[in-house]
C-alpha cells in the first residue's frame, strides 16, 4: 500500500488508510517517515489499513527541542485534521522510535492515550516517570494505556531494551499506570522482522 506525502514545516509526515483510528508511528534512529513502508511495517498491517481500521501518519525524525512542538504543535492537529476530529492518537515505534511513542504518551497524554513501544530502552522515561505523583498519577491511571514488547533474542540484551522493557513495565504498574509487557522468546531478534510480527499481533487488539 503506497502512502500520501504530507509537508509540515520541519518534516514530513507519510499517510497510510482511509478510515479508522489514528496511530501516530515513529521511525528507528535514523529513519524517516518512509521507513515504516521500506521495512515492511505497511504490509505487516495492510489488512487494518483496507479494512478501515486503522490510519498509520508515519513521521520524520530530527534533533532539537524543535521536534517535540514539531509534533504537538503541527502533526497531531494535522492528524485530528485529516480524522475530521479530535480522536484519541495512538502512538507505536521500534527502538528509538519505542522509546518517542511511550515519551509522547507519558508527557501528553491528554494528546496520546495509548503507546505501543517495541524493544525501547527507557532510561530518561524512568527518571521522570518515577516521580508521578498526586493529581496527575491519578489522571494518568485513567486516561493512558501502554504495551511494552520485547524479545529475548539477538541484540535486545546488547541494547539494553530487554532490561529496560521489563524495569519500565514494573515502574508504571507500582505507579498503577495500565501497562503490559509482552516478552518475545529467544528467537525473536531487536530486529525488522521481529517488530513487522508483533506490530500485526497486537495492533488488531486497539482498532
Amino acid at each position: 500500500m503506497s502512502g500520501r506525502a504530507v509537508a509540515l514545516d520541519a518534516g514530513t509526515v507519510a499517510v497510510y488508510g482511509h478510515w479508522g483510528r489514528p496511530v501516530l508511528a515513529f521511525p528507528s534512529e535514523g529513519g524517516d517517515a518512509w521507513e515504516f513502508q521500506r521495512q515492511g511495517m505497511i504490509g505487516a498491517v495492510g489488512g487494518l489499513l483496507e479494512a478501515g481500521r486503522v490510519k498509520l501518519y508515519c513521521v520524520d525524525t530530527f534533533e532539537g527541542d524543535g521536534y517535540w512542538s514539531w509534533i504537538v504543535d503541527q502533526v497531531a492537529p494535522f492528524v485530528w485534521d485529516d480524522c475530521g476530529g479530535r480522536l484519541e492518537i495512538a502512538t507505536c515505534g521500534c527502538s528509538l522510535g519505542a522509546y518517542h511513542a511511550v515519551d509522547f504518551a507519558l508527557r501528553r497524554a491528554d494528546l496520546f492515550t495509548l503507546a505501543i513501544g517495541m524493544s525501547g530502552v527507557y532510561p530518561a522515561v524512568m527518571e521522570y516517570a518515577s516521580r508521578f505523583g498526586g493529581d496527575h498519577l491519578d489522571w494518568l491511571r485513567e486516561q493512558l494505556s501502554l504495551l511494552l514488547v520485547c524479545g529475548r533474542g539477538q541484540w535486545e540484551d546488547t541494547t539494553g531494551a530487554l532490561d529496560s522493557t521489563r524495569l519500565l513495565g514494573e515502574l508504571l504498574r507500582a505507579k498503577g499506570i495500565r501497562c503490559e509487557v509482552d516478552v518475545w522468546g529467544h528467537d525473536v531478534p531487536h530486529d525488522w522482522p521481529s517488530w513487522r510480527a508483533q506490530l500485526a499481533h497486537h495492533l488488531p487488539r486497539f482498532c
